[in-house]
């Protein structure tokens, strides 16, 4: 690809974020009479279900005060992180930083906390918006949550996303790839030492103990030292999951200068892609096995794990400047752009059916459970780097 090839593809993305996605987001999800944001909405927009996500709250305060951190100071997206932090901060408050996993419209718990996930996306994003604001209030947030989480990573339970009979200590990689990257942002905003090192530790254990060289696959549960699990779930590999978790590492491993770890993600990130990828239909399968087979193939196909890969893809050729990296990504964007964009209403599609097509009328009027962070991210990363390869700047 020419700096012109990628120019345009940088107007594409830009066009997508700023005309489609952010618009739709801003019209139909802000809830301006009970304070945060809504998530189960159908394709149009309608509002079907009231109640909200602890994860949405956090994902979407982030994306807003990514967008005005990275893309532009617009008023609008500043208000709408204000309206959702707002929101949020009496709820971890009242909550002693343990967040719900779900909340009724008004912001009382539906269902207290849960996996710990619903943390990290907090975290996330009271770090981003103190990056746009400031806000001294966000940032004791952030830390008072860091603390409570690495408390309860202490504990072993569900609330580790272990929710299966097995061998005590049973460590899940989701669980180690959203805090390798929430606490290196942390202790980046706030140059804390400490914090650094507890997201280096996690992006260490991605590396050294679910990915299996052997297997050309990253796990999604291993035992304490990272030994294969005999049980069902040992067998289960997240694309997704692994693709996403590649990109955090490359940027940790980035900041730190240490080419080797940036190595073996990149490595890493092909074999998923080369396991994932649906030779009969195109498109990125959601689930595998250990041994590279797919349970399920004819299971519809989701737009998250293909916008991670076209970061993933343009980042690491960023790193590497190896052509395979351009040969998937462009075979990826072709099908992506070809199957979850609406140009009817913006918003893109979650899921489609396997061969890519639109899922029955029915299913569109359900509520997709949208969230305003896997999509607005990819385009702002993918916009991110690709403005740096038409400059030929470096990271």
């Amino acid at each position: 690809m020419t700096s012109s090839d990628f120019g345009k593809l940088l107007a594409v993305y830009e066009s997508e974020l700023l005309d489609h996605v952010v618009p739709w987001w801003l019209q139909h999800a802000m809830d301006r009479e009970y304070g945060g944001i809504l998530y189960g909405l159908a394709q149009d927009g309608t509002v079907v279900v009231e109640d909200k996500s602890g994860w949405s709250q956090g994902r979407a305060l982030y994306t807003f005060s990514a967008l005005y951190n990275l893309v532009g100071k617009r008023h609008e997206w500043l208000a709408a992180a204000d309206h959702i932090c707002d929101f949020i901060l009496p709820i971890g408050r009242e909550n002693n930083w343990q967040w719900p996993e779900a909340l009724h419209r008004d912001g009382s718990v539906r269902e207290g906390p849960g996996r710990i996930y619903a943390d990290g996306f907090a975290i996330m994003g009271l770090t981003e918006y103190a990056r746009a604001t400031g806000s001294e209030e966000a940032i004791e947030a952030a830390l008072a949550t860091y603390r409570t989480v690495r408390e309860r990573m202490t504990v072993p339970g569900p609330h580790l996303d272990v929710h299966f009979s097995a061998p005590t200590g049973v460590k899940c990689h989701g669980i180690s790839m959203i805090f390798s990257i929430v606490f290196h942002e942390l202790g980046r905003l706030l140059g804390d030492a400490e914090i650094l090192q507890a997201g280096h530790d996690h992006a260490v254990q991605i590396l050294d103990h679910f990915r299996k060289p052997e297997r050309k696959l990253l796990l999604e549960y291993t035992a304490p030292d990272g030994a294969e699990l005999q049980v069902p779930e040992g067998r289960h590999v997240n694309p997704g999951h692994g693709i996403e978790s590649m990109w955090f590492v490359m940027h940790i491993f980035r900041d730190r200068r240490e080419r080797r770890r940036i190595d073996q993600a990149i490595e890493c990130l092909r074999w998923t892609m080369e396991a994932c990828w649906d030779e009969e239909y195109g498109g990125m399968f959601g689930a595998l096995e250990l041994d590279g087979s797919v349970p399920q193939p004819d299971v519809r196909k989701a737009m998250w794990p293909h916008g991670e890969a076209l970061y993933a893809l343009l980042l690491a050729y960023e790193l590497c400047r190896e052509s395979w990296c351009l040969e998937w990504y462009e075979r990826l964007h072709e099908w992506t752009f070809a199957h979850f964009p609406d140009r009817e209403h913006g918003e893109w599609r979650e899921y489609v059916e396997r061969d890519g097509s639109v899922p029955p009328e029915d299913a569109q009027r359900l509520p997709q459970i949208h969230t305003f962070f896997h999509l607005p991210r990819t385009l702002i990363r993918c916009m991110q780097v690709l403005q740096r390869l038409c400059d030929a700047r470096p990271l």
